[in-house]
């Protein structure tokens, strides 16, 4: 089956390829570009969560050199889900996988977030990760989520799917042998932005729900954010990036299509100043958060292209300063994730695990 995804992309980038190489064709408005960035997130190689014609041409190129027969060609694997595709809500994207550590006790656990701009990306991206061997062989369970894309749910529904996996993590608690006191968030891009607002949003537990998976915390005690953006009050990124460029825009709607609203006017209503501050993580920063670990990958300095701007070591830095003004802990480093010393992985274990004979 997967060959023969593999063989449609090829067609379709290919016939695409065929009618113009000028790199104007993306996945905004070209639809086998788009079946392709969600089939491939990998193909989007500045993780900007659109996938041009260069991009798609490129990664062309790289599955035709790991296509059957090519014996460099390298399978990606990992330890496999104790729990797959479990459903946590009604949508089909709804759904997470959880790897149980080794322990005779309740264990902590870290929620993995794929990137993708929102648009595109996926929870199996974790399974052959680096970190998740890490974490499992320092008794530390993990799941990986996947939730609504922008067609379909405006962002701050999006984040709210992401808290009610946390929620849904939380109310397994006993199947699963979890502490439900220590749950941490982890991701990339968008799944760093998504980690930022779980980390520093109110509560959303409700008490009088009957639902009981809602009557579960939705907060973490811990978020390790990598190419993170700033706020999802988009609003507010001139304030520290400094005027964006025009053509690092998708569409003249593209700001307001990211709340679900039709115009920039839109905005000004009692409904797109909610939207706002719902997405607003600098906002919602207060003394009783999460600690943050910022890691940074994109070089400091001008900004360059659409990548870099969303991505530009300045978000980090931003989430740092409101953070430091409301005493929560907070650091930026240079991005390392895969070293076995790691900044992030020292960081988890450090409020995930801090009795240190615990963490052996």
């Amino acid at each position: 089956m997967r060959r023969i995804a593999t063989s449609l992309f090829l067609f379709a980038v290919s016939s695409i390829s065929a009618q113009t190489t000028d790199g104007t064709q993306t996945s905004e408005n070209n639809d086998r570009l788009r079946k392709g960035l969600q089939q491939y997130p990998q193909a989007d190689t500045n993780k900007d969560g659109i996938l041009t014609m260069e991009e798609g041409l490129a990664f062309l190129a790289k599955m035709k050199k790991a296509a059957p027969g090519n014996t460099n060609a390298k399978n990606p694997s990992g330890p496999a889900p104790t729990f797959a595709n479990v459903p946590y809500g009604l949508h089909e994207r709804n759904r997470l996988d959880f790897w149980q550590a080794k322990s005779d006790k309740p264990t902590p656990v870290v929620v993995f977030i794929h990137g993708g701009g929102f648009r595109a990306g996926d929870k199996s991206k974790w399974q052959g990760s680096p970190e998740l061997k890490q974490l499992l062989d320092k008794g530390i369970s993990c799941a990986a989520i996947n939730y609504r894309f922008l067609m379909h749910a405006p962002v701050q529904d999006i984040l709210h799917d992401a808290a009610h996996a946390v929620q849904f993590i939380r109310s397994k608690s006993v199947d699963w042998k979890i502490d439900k006191t220590r749950i941490a968030a982890q991701g990339g891009s968008a799944g760093a932005g998504t980690s930022l607002w779980l980390a520093t949003r109110d509560d959303l537990a409700d008490p009088a729900a009957s639902d009981p998976v809602r009557r579960e915390s939705s907060r973490v005690c811990a978020a390790v954010i990598s190419s993170t953006q700033a706020t999802y009050d988009l609003t507010r990124w001139e304030s520290f990036l400094g005027p964006a460029n025009p053509d690092w825009y998708k569409s003249a709607e593209e700001g307001p299509l990211f709340y679900g609203l039709k115009t920039l006017d839109d905005l000004k209503t009692e409904t797109g100043k909610k939207a706002l501050t719902e997405c607003d993580m600098l906002r919602w920063i207060s003394k009783d958060d999460a600690p943050v670990l910022c890691t940074v990958g994109q070089p400091d300095g001008p900004i360059k292209d659409r990548g870099h701007w969303l991505h530009h070591p300045k978000h980090a830095h931003e989430v740092k300063k409101f953070c430091d003004a409301c005493s929560v802990p907070c650091s930026v480093v240079t991005d390392a994730r895969t070293a076995a010393d790691s900044p992030t992985l020292t960081f988890l274990l450090s409020h995930l695990k801090p009795d240190k004979s615990e963490a052996q």
